[in-house]
């Protein structure tokens, strides 16, 4: 008879010795897999959010302003040496060391124009981009092209606007090819039109009023994409706009933090249920290792036989732990997590991980047994029979 076959009656003969070192190493195991997937799944929902939606990076036009506002109200704004930004020195954004990091460079151009008797803030802008940095928009009718104008619901409203409509601006016939559908922005509010139309229109050839930056990808470096963008347009104020995500993300990472130490304490807790029992399971069997000892087994071949039981429960605890923690995260994402688009992907590695851990867990936890096994006196052992 091998020593695995020992160690497999062993464990079959004391099943519920076995079973309670099985759940104890199950449940930790389940607790670290849970939280690991769980805190995954949300940081790649956030990252998928801002490669997805808006803009991150705002160039500004730099400027000595002064606004004057006083609990909310606003009484207009003192403005010195303002300048906008030149469109042909906006081209060095792409050439700054992390240029491959930018989705998206859209330029605006702004201005207030007079239609009929309201006056309308028009955007110049660039649709293609517009498409990466807004891809919320939705049209009714098509986005414009030179001669043409895209409205934003609110302002097709009041001025009463739909698709096909004539707009006059500025002695300048346009045709409305599309109507934006509610977004819930400023954009609403807003007549858009082609970059060059704007500029024509507003007389404010080669410029920019601003432009946006879609740097949105998974461990983008914006605060020194945001230096980078500064120092290649000193003229321009840089302003990374994060704070909302950077508050997801610090929630995220003490939420992992904290959720660590409990996976410590649950895996502390599974290492004393396999360190103890594994003892008493050594205790009760004296009278087996001192046959054993007196036939010629060596004290590795005991020990080994108290490492096999250990490891072929550790395995098991693996395999379970992460079938448990896997479910109990997709079960939980499904209850407490409105966002039914939060994916929870299979982890090869982390599955790895958890055996990996479970093994070493149940190894370690056996060997002081293993030890005190291999050191019992066959004497003393016999004399117990």
């Amino acid at each position: 008879m091998t020593l695995k076959q020992i160690a497999v009656r062993n464990l079959m003969r004391r099943k519920g010795k076995a079973a309670f070192v099985l759940a104890g190493l199950a449940i930790g195991i389940a607790t670290v897999v849970a939280v690991i997937s769980f805190v995954e799944a949300m940081t790649g929902d956030i990252n998928h959010k801002l490669e997805k939606y808006g803009a991150n990076i705002l160039i500004v036009p730099r400027a000595e302003s002064l606004p004057l506002t006083y609990g909310g109200l606003s009484l207009g704004g003192v403005s010195f040496e303002m300048e906008e930004i030149r469109e042909t020195d906006l081209a060095r954004v792409n050439s700054i060391k992390n240029y491959r990091n930018i989705a998206a460079l859209g330029p605006l151009v702004l201005g207030v124009v007079k239609i009929d008797t309201h006056r309308v803030l028009l955007s110049g802008v660039d649709f293609k981009t517009a498409r990466i940095l807004k891809p919320w928009w939705v049209v009714d009718g098509v986005f414009p092209e030179a001669e043409g104008v895209l409205s934003g619901s609110e302002a097709a409203r009041v001025l009463n606007l739909q698709t096909g409509s004539p707009v006059n601006i500025k002695g300048r016939q346009l045709l409305v090819s599309g109507v934006l559908r509610p977004t819930g922005s400023q954009d609403d509010q807003l007549l858009f039109t082609t970059m060059a139309t704007a500029q024509e229109i507003l007389e404010k050839s080669g410029r920019v009023s601003m432009a946006e930056v879609a740097a949105l990808c998974q461990n983008c470096p914006i605060d020194e994409m945001v230096q980078q963008i500064s120092e290649a347009l000193p003229g321009a104020k840089v302003m990374a706009i994060q704070q909302v995500v950077k508050g997801r993300m610090e929630t995220l990472a003490h939420f992992r933090k904290f959720s660590y130490g409990v996976s410590g304490v649950v895996i502390l807790i599974g290492a004393l249920v396999v360190l103890v029992t594994m003892m008493g399971s050594v205790r009760e069997r004296t009278e087996e290792i001192g046959i054993f000892r007196a036939i010629g087994f060596r004290k590795s071949h005991v020990m080994r036989i108290v490492f096999l039981e250990a490891g072929i429960v550790s395995v098991l605890a693996g395999l379970i732990g992460y079938a448990a923690g896997f479910a109990a995260t997709s079960a939980g994402l499904r209850l407490f997590i409105e966002d039914r688009m939060v994916h929870l992907n299979v982890s090869p590695g982390l599955a790895a991980f958890s055996f990996g851990l479970a093994l070493v867990i149940g190894l370690a936890s056996s060997a002081y047994p293993a030890l005190m096994a291999a050191r019992m006196d066959p004497n003393d052992a016999l004399r117990a029979l």
